[in-house]
């Protein structure tokens, strides 16, 4: 204790200086203590009724019941039951293609052997397209495949019994986690997302607040794309809503509304930042920026709400006005900042709405949704079809090799071994490098094992009751729960909660093999090493290359929106956001510049959102204005599908076309024509920041 106090609270003065009581138990070292130690409390009692279940009505294999509940267990309730429906779904599905195939091509090992990996790999693919929760039915539905069929093989005739009794054993692990987790001191689920949203928009009022302030450090600059997986992390908590024990929950509507907010501010900041860089000395602007820095500090209320509008309106009519002066030095760029700041003003007016409706489960008064003019999408999934054909290939070929290394050398416990390596490469294909969590889980294997068989020929053969069992099994099984409730040792944990029950032999009586078991265990390490080895040769993607399609497939899409192609604007911010949340973990293990990737990202999501506005600004009737518009945009799409977005000379003549083609726009005296003034200015400054980024090292 005195270690752990020392690192949580340091060394004050010549001894150790205690906190107080109250600080003490506020600590987060000891609340994740605490809340680690209670779900493994949970999913044992899960796994010890399951396991007693399946002893009294009779099944084979009861083992399997008590896999079921760990791997089923989430950290909340409403998660615990989703991961459930979904593993249901996932085991039945798995099951049938099992029935279906094994019969028919049994017969032919190595056609057999093709079918069964051609099948994982492709729940593998489906996975990876879903990019949700939902993709765990995916992945179950290949490796149960794997665990049924490929042992199977010995008996081909049985094997619709043998499914249906799987299938018995998985769904009693799964009712017994559901129900435990539900009415046994539950964790909604609704608590942590709602701190997660008040913590985010908190978040989001800070990061303007500096923006306007001029505050904008490496730091601060880190928290803005760290947004990013704020976003995505909300959404994966609202996947398990439908499933929360709360009884009142949020709308999925409102966090639709709210992570479209949220999902603009990104962009918007950088585009406020690089305008206020730019920024000539004005007193109308100046008192403007004091006026909003103002009231982004104050606490939201009714009388911010009206405060907001009043900002909104105010910052209008300032760009009305400089864009009524266009002569003037530094006006455009006035208005167009002017224009922003009414924008970022009303996300986070929205923001602050929703977020009491999101609060309240209920429809927030006077929540208007008028300003940024978008509707509700939603979180949108990057996928990308040509990666996830990739890593399922990788997965089938692995597999396949496996069966045929099994069918050459006639291994007795070769069935064990391939179902193994099946499961390894379905569970963990899911990441562009997946031999380290496969390294992890070899490791939790090892304890598993080293337990297993202190089990089997040491503490079992001395049980006699099942209470006795529950006893001595409770430290293996609560220290695996505690590692499980962790994420950097969950891999871990799942060597150990998946090798014990069945290395242990824990069936309805004892039957402890040591041949059998140290068979078993050099079954398990050669699958899982071979996997390892597979996943790293065939499935395996370079952080750097994964990078380079990211912004490739991102350059491709603004060209296909600088034509008049690809999602609705509300779609692509998200889509782009989303793009930005999948680079930062690949740029942790990436030698290039952080911060200039992550900007090439936001620049292409830039000169998005600019061609796009441009082309709903234009005018259906084709003038001499809007024509030059259209070859601009078509010269920009050719520039970007070649490559030559980073190209200084590209760069400097598209930039001297957007400087001609707005001095044209701002000398018309139509007040029509203004509506392109904001898209085209916005595209000359995300070109300009295209110009000062270093190509070789962002893209």
């Amino acid at each position: 204790m005195g270690i752990w106090l020392f690192y949580t609270y340091g060394w004050v003065g010549p001894r150790l200086t205690l906190p107080p009581i109250g600080t003490f138990l506020r600590a987060p070292a000891l609340r994740a203590d605490a809340e680690a130690l209670l779900f493994s409390a949970k999913t044992f009692a899960a796994a010890m009724l399951a396991y007693y279940i399946a002893l009294r009505i009779g099944l084979p294999r009861p083992s399997w019941a008590i896999i079921t509940a760990y791997l089923v267990s989430q950290g909340s309730a409403g998660a615990s039951l989703s991961r459930g429906v979904y593993r249901m779904v996932g085991t039945l599905i798995g099951a049938a293609a099992t029935v279906v195939i094994l019969p028919t091509f049994v017969a032919e090992p190595i056609i057999c052997s093709l079918v069964l990996a051609g099948w994982i790999g492709f729940c593998l693919f489906l996975s990876l397209l879903d990019r949700t929760p939902r993709a765990y039915a995916f992945v179950l539905a290949g490796y149960t495949a794997s665990l049924i069929g490929f042992p199977g093989v010995a008996e081909p005739d049985a094997i619709f019994d043998t499914a249906l009794v799987r299938v018995q054993e998985i769904g009693l692990g799964i009712l017994c986690a559901v129900l435990i987790h539900r009415f046994l001191l539950p964790r909604p689920m609704t608590g942590q997302l709602v701190a997660k949203v008040t913590a985010t928009l908190r978040d989001a009022r800070r990061l303007a607040g500096d923006l306007l302030r001029g505050e904008t450090d490496p730091r601060q600059q880190a928290d803005r794309h760290r947004l990013a997986l704020d976003l995505l992390a909300l959404n994966g908590l609202a996947m398990h809503l439908p499933y929360d024990p709360a009884i009142a929950r949020p709308r999925r509507a409102t966090l639709r509304h709210l992570h479209d907010r949220l999902a603009r501010l990104l962009p918007l900041a950088t585009e406020i930042e690089a305008r206020l860089a730019a920024m000539h000395n004005d007193e109308a602007l100046a008192a403007l920026l004091h006026a909003i820095d103002q009231w982004i500090d104050a606490a939201p209320s009714p009388e911010s709400d009206a405060t907001a509008r009043h900002l909104i309106d105010r910052a209008h009519q300032l760009r009305a006005e400089a864009y009524a002066e266009p002569a003037q030095e530094g006006r455009l760029q006035t208005g167009n900042l002017a224009g922003h700041l009414a924008e970022l003003v009303g996300l986070l007016h929205e923001g602050d709405l929703l977020g009491r409706e999101f609060a309240n489960t209920r429809p927030a008064r006077n929540c208007t949704l008028r300003f940024s003019g978008m509707s509700a999408t939603g979180y949108v999934h990057h996928r990308d079809p040509l990666m996830a054909t990739r890593a399922a290939t990788g997965a089938t070929l692995g597999i396949l090799t496996g069966c045929l290394f099994w069918i050459w050398s006639a291994w007795p416990d070769g069935g064990l071994a391939v179902s193994v390596l099946g499961v390894t490469c379905a569970l963990f294909g899911n990441v562009d490098a997946p031999a380290p969590n496969v390294r992890k889980y070899m490791l939790g294997s090892l304890y598993g094992v080293i337990l297993s068989l202190a089990y089997s020929f040491v503490i079992l053969p001395r049980v006699t009751d099942f209470p006795t069992l529950v006893a001595v099994l409770a430290p293996a099984f609560l220290w695996g729960g505690s590692l499980q409730a962790r994420p950097a040792t969950a891999y871990m944990a799942l060597g150990i909660t998946l090798t014990i029950p069945i290395l242990s032999g824990l069936g309805a009586q004892y039957s402890g093999d040591f041949a059998d078991a140290l068979n078993g265990s050099v079954a398990l390490f050669v699958a899982t090493a071979f996997g390892a080895a597979s996943m790293t040769l065939l499935q395996t993607l370079p952080a750097d290359a994964a990078i380079d399609r990211l912004l490739r497939l991102s350059r491709r899409d603004v060209a296909r929106r600088a034509r008049g192609h690809g999602p609705a604007e509300a779609g692509w911010t998200s889509l782009m956001v989303d793009r930005t949340a999948l680079l930062l973990p690949r740029l942790a293990a990436s030698r290039r510049s952080r911060t200039d990737t992550l900007d090439a990202m936001l620049r292409h999501l830039r000169i998005g959102h600019a061609v796009a506005g441009l082309r709903r600004a234009l005018d259906p009737a084709v003038g001499a204005i809007d024509q030059q518009a259209r070859q601009l945009l078509g010269a920009l799409a050719e520039s970007v599908a070649d490559g030559r977005d980073g190209n200084a000379d590209a760069l400097a003549a598209l930039d001297q076309r957007l400087k001609t083609l707005i001095a044209r726009v701002a000398a018309d005296a139509d007040e029509g024509r203004w509506r392109l003034l904001d898209p085209l200015l916005d595209l000359r400054f995300a070109l300009t920041a295209a110009a000062a980024t270093d190509p070789k090292r962002a893209a």
